[in-house]
């Protein structure tokens, strides 16, 4: 596999559209300390901060964070404190060297931890579906074999994103090495796209949508109707903390399954959900692409189903082992405990 940075500079019709599409979409770090999830001044001590990526595939984290602000004291003293990275890389460093306790992760990055002794456990999903493959409207792809010797950006190796590519790629006779694979941050990918620098990409919303509702790009495939159980961000604590405050862990899982019954629901809770993502202590985008990932279609990405079922932990541990970035079998009871799920209530969302 070509695995190589994508050189973007020299194209200053990159550049301005890149600017245009973060501006709206804001997708660098905020330092730690901001986003918390109330206006009033807060005990830092008193905050338990969760990482996360400015994706729909996290958004019950800022209805979570939104909610516990909004109950009080109600399930544990302890309110969340949403901490925003652009990449994954950042997010695994911060986890990894205790910085922060508690993150949405990539599920494979999680095994591959574990296997190098870090101490992490997975205790929930975060949502069902949500990624896409993205190709120009101007281009005549209609399949994948149209993008033989074609530039395709992922966001990593150990994305499931990759796996989902992989997966696509296999229903049509061809592997990985029928394409040129080019690691790139989700946010860079739709002016890539633009500037024809990538000829696809593979992603995570609302990634995808940015270009779609910009009228340049169109998906090719969907994870919606090609892998619907596909999962991705999961819910990760260090170990310590299941052992030192095990309350705290259960509110936080009983409010990341609440708030994926709530957005599940319906249009209201969606509508009320772009608005809290949207704003500068979250994701900090504009509240229109993030509607239209709710929208269009409706089932683009899910997060009512939080059931963490052995069978589909193994299916993208295999996978992941076919593609690399895994050396060996994990088996699911060392990075995943199920106490948390199994003992949840989710909360009733009232924001």
């Amino acid at each position: 596999m070509k695995s190589s940075e994508i050189i973007l500079g020299s194209s200053r019709e990159f550049d301005q559209r890149r600017r245009q599409l973060l501006l709206g979409m804001a997708a660098a770090s905020l330092p730690f300390g901001l986003g918390a999830c109330s206006d009033k001044a807060e005990d830092s001590s008193q905050l338990l901060q969760v990482g996360g990526l400015p994706v729909t595939c996290n958004l019950t984290l800022p209805v979570a964070c939104v909610a516990k602000a909004a109950a009080g004291d109600a399930g544990s003293k302890v309110g969340f404190q949403y901490s925003k990275y652009s990449g994954w890389p950042e997010i695994k460093e911060s986890l990894m060297t205790g910085r922060i306790q508690a993150a949405y992760m990539l599920a494979p990055l999680v095994m591959d931890l574990t296997t190098k002794k870090i101490p992490l456990r997975i205790v929930s999903l975060g949502h069902r579906s949500g990624a896409v493959i993205m190709v120009h409207t101007e281009s005549g792809y209609q399949n994948f074999k149209d993008l033989k010797g074609k530039r395709i950006a992922i966001p990593s190796r150990f994305a499931v994103d990759f796996l989902f590519l992989r997966k696509m790629l296999a229903q049509e006779g061809m592997t990985h090495s029928d394409i040129e694979i080019v690691e790139m941050p989700p946010p860079d990918m739709p002016a890539a796209l633009y500037a024809k620098a990538v000829d696809a990409y593979c992603t995570g919303e609302p990634f995808g949508a940015a270009a779609q509702k910009a009228g340049y790009a169109r998906p090719l495939r969907m994870t919606r109707d090609e892998w619907r159980n596909y999962i991705c961000c999961v819910l990760t604590v260090r170990e310590e903390l299941i052992q030192s405050q095990p309350e705290v862990v259960q509110d936080l899982v009983n409010h990341v399954m609440g708030a994926g019954v709530w957005l599940d629901e319906g249009p209201a809770n969606r509508e009320k959900a772009v608005a809290i993502a949207a704003g500068r202590q979250f994701f900090n985008q504009d509240p229109n692409i993030i509607r239209f990932v709710m929208e269009n279609p409706t089932d683009r990405v899910t997060y009512g189903d939080m059931r963490m079922i052995k069978d589909e932990f193994n299916e993208l541990m295999e996978l992941s082992m076919a593609a690399g970035t895994l050396t060996k079998a994990v088996p699911f009871e060392n990075y995943v405990d199920e106490t948390f799920v199994r003992n949840a209530k989710p909360v009733a969302i009232h924001v």
